[in-house]
């Protein structure tokens, strides 16, 4: 078990101080560190399953709104067609509270996910040992609670997965209401003329019902796309002027998290990538520089850490060698060394 403390962050001290575990200033026999993560992770499976439900039930309100439109409107060749187009937009409603829903529920299942992998996972695995990062994702997630997913990709994979299958009924139907009652449409603008609502045109009623489905479909093979080709759609739609629908509510938005890269430039390179290796659990790459001033040499690190670690690595490099020059930048993808991305389910 304490082989395991090394890429966790924590550190297992000599049998003469008692076998604990020191993470962040805290000291925890192993006992009590696993007890208080089996219930933390039962905690947040909890909470999953939780709204794992609220979606089935949003699912069944709108299948339960739809039998019961569908029994009415063929019940009596007087009953009006427009309807079905109520309970379309009804059903909309329910898509979009469902979609909310489902990034909440995608927000729990990533910590279930981050506890499952590389937390249990690596006790029955060799080497027995958590990802470098995994802690700190998952306090980053505790401290920042942030959407995994974005408002339009939850519409699209709710969409995909349960209500492209109500909404195409719902047309069916109609057009179905449209051609039968109140007698058989004898051609196509027979047709057309009776989908109109009031003053509203026929026409005018089946294009809008075909630029919302389409818009839907778009949605649903957008968040189908590998998150690398989502990105590169972001950048059309900003020349075009379109705003890229983003997070709104309690929460914000973060689709990974955020690795950065350290530059460090120091005459104690030894000494600081020890401590980087004994304390952050990081790899660190050692190179040789010159200052073109002094002539002198100097250690260059490069270190790729979570956003998290990155106020622990200044501590390091400031206690070690206060003139250290030390570069701290965003990276845009790490891939390795455990960093692992996250796919939200569908």
């Amino acid at each position: 078990m304490m082989a395991q403390t090394e890429r966790l962050g924590a550190e297992s001290l000599d049998d003469a101080c008692g076998s604990t575990w020191v993470f962040r200033g805290y000291q925890l026999d192993p006992g009590h560190f696993t007890t208080a993560m089996v219930h933390f992770y039962r905690g947040e499976l909890s909470r999953a399953n939780t709204w794992r439900k609220r979606l089935d039930t949003t699912t069944n309100w709108a299948v339960v709104s739809v039998g019961a439109a569908l029994t009415f409107i063929f019940g009596a060749p007087q009953n009006p067609h427009f309807v079905l187009l109520l309970v379309f937009l009804l059903v909309l409603t329910f898509l979009h509270i469902e979609a909310r829903r489902y990034r909440y529920y995608a927000l729990w299942t990533y910590r279930v996910h981050l506890m499952e992998t590389d937390f249990f996972a690596a006790m029955l695995e060799p080497p027995f040992r958590p990802a470098a990062d995994w802690a700190d994702h998952l306090v980053k997630s505790l401290l920042q609670p942030a959407f995994p997913v974005t408002r339009w990709q939850a519409v699209g994979r709710r969409f995909r997965r349960n209500y492209i299958w109500l909404i195409m009924l719902l047309f069916a139907s109609w057009a179905a209401k449209l051609g039968v009652h109140p007698e058989l449409a004898p051609d196509w603008a027979t047709l057309v003329e009776r989908a109109g609502v009031g003053s509203v045109p026929g026409v005018w009623v089946i294009v809008a019902l075909g630029v919302v489905f389409a818009a839907l479909t778009l949605l649903a093979v957008a968040a189908s796309l590998p998150d690398t080709w989502q990105e590169s759609l972001k950048a059309p739609l900003r020349w075009l002027r379109v705003e890229v629908p983003g997070s709104a509510g309690p929460l914000p938005l973060e689709l990974h998290p955020r690795e950065q890269l350290a530059t460090i430039i120091t005459i104690r390179g030894e000494l600081i990538a020890s401590r980087i290796l004994k304390e952050l659990g990081r790899g660190v790459t050692a190179l040789q520089g010159t200052g073109m001033y002094t002539g002198e040499t100097r250690d260059v690190l490069l270190c790729a850490m979570t956003e998290v670690q990155a106020p622990h690595l200044r501590r390091i490099v400031s206690g070690a060698d206060p003139d250290a020059f030390v570069v701290v930048s965003r990276a845009e993808e790490v891939r390795g060394g455990g960093f692992q991305p996250f796919e939200p389910p569908s």
